[in-house]
């Protein structure tokens, strides 16, 4: 007959283990840095959702009121056709959010599949995989996808981040693939293999739930990188510069020189919007980081911070003139108690 640690605890009196509560649960949640990337990005989300709804003006639409500096009517000021750069910021989110979490799956999905597997089954799977992602990684991504854009007449934002995705995902497959290897010679990952779990269980219920953070944190880099890229491809002219988003409003302005008219309006706004949005990522896989990591872990971690202790390590000091003689008084009296013979 098997006994609990309930069981245990039972007999001897003390109280039996509490259940883990929705604080610990949800510690993750409990960081300044993750609160607040959080709810910087639900910022921008929301934003993305009902941006083209809320949009005072047309994007597109043109008016008599040439580069106007920011007022009540037009609240980030207006183009040199007159065109509102506010409801450009609105309705070019959704593009940007789009682009980068789309190409984010796919990349996060394929580094996954192709680097958990090299690392658990080794041989000869290991081999072919290890090589494909060394073909990807050694691929000159942002070149790769101008080309493709280039002859494809419609670069929609689902096409730009199908190509993003593809050029992306190698650096997260070599490091799943170097964690895994790290794992699979665990003694649970053993002793489910000795009770006969198959392969693909052992993969999804002992190796993935270890590689959650190492996941989390390479989705929110890979949806930087797909942000940048996206707009990197707006701003050279790439993509279709018909439809909205911050590169383009970018593209615009430099193409119309707005800094040489002084229509600073024109182009800070969504610089802005594109740092504060890295912001709000680089917040979150900072949190994640101090999650998994005991090192950097402050409140994250832990109900109370871990003070480091001043002193622990024994110092030799050299004693005064008054210790000297305190110390000789005692060595007399202990020699004069000792037996003569």
């Amino acid at each position: 007959m098997s006994i609990t640690a309930t069981d245990v605890a039972v007999l001897d009196g003390a109280p039996a283990p509490e259940a883990p509560t929705r604080r610990a649960r949800l510690r993750f949640l409990r960081g300044g840095k993750t609160r607040t990337g959080l709810l910087m990005l639900a910022f921008f989300v929301l934003l993305a959702v009902i941006g083209p709804w809320i949009a005072p003006y047309d994007p597109d639409a043109m008016s008599d009121q040439l580069l106007q500096a920011p007022s009540g009517d037009h609240w980030f000021g207006t183009t040199h056709t007159g065109q509102d750069v506010f409801s450009q910021i609105l309705v070019g989110t959704r593009g940007v959010l789009i682009v980068g979490f789309v190409a984010a799956v796919i990349a996060t999905a394929l580094s996954v599949l192709i680097g958990v597997s090299a690392g658990f089954l080794g041989g000869a799977v290991d081999e072919i995989l290890s090589a494909l992602a060394n073909i990807f990684l050694v691929l000159p991504g942002l070149p790769l996808i101008i080309i493709v854009a280039s002859f494809v007449p419609d670069t929609g934002d689902l096409l730009i981040a199908f190509a993003i995705a593809l050029t992306s995902w190698a650096w997260g497959s070599r490091i799943l693939r170097a964690q895994t290897l790290s794992l699979r010679r665990r003694d649970y990952v053993e002793a489910a293999r000795a009770t006969g779990e198959s392969t693909w269980r052992i993969i999804l219920f002992e190796i993935m739930p270890n590689l959650t953070a190492v996941i989390a944190s390479g989705f929110v880099g890979t949806v930087i990188f797909a942000v940048l890229t996206e707009i990197t491809l707006a701003f050279i002219g790439v993509a279709d510069i018909s439809h909205w988003n911050w590169g383009t409003v970018l593209f615009w302005a430099q193409s119309n020189q707005a800094l040489a008219q002084g229509a600073w309006w024109w182009f800070v706004p969504a610089g802005l919007c594109i740092a504060l949005l890295g912001t709000a990522l680089a917040l979150i896989n900072f949190g994640i980081d101090e999650f998994v990591n005991p090192r950097l872990r402050t409140a994250t971690g832990s109900s109370r911070k871990v003070k480091m202790r001043v002193g622990f390590t024994p110092v030799a000091r050299k004693p005064l003139d008054g210790d000297r003689r305190s110390q000789n008084g005692d060595h007399r009296k202990h020699s004069s108690k000792e037996p003569r013979t």
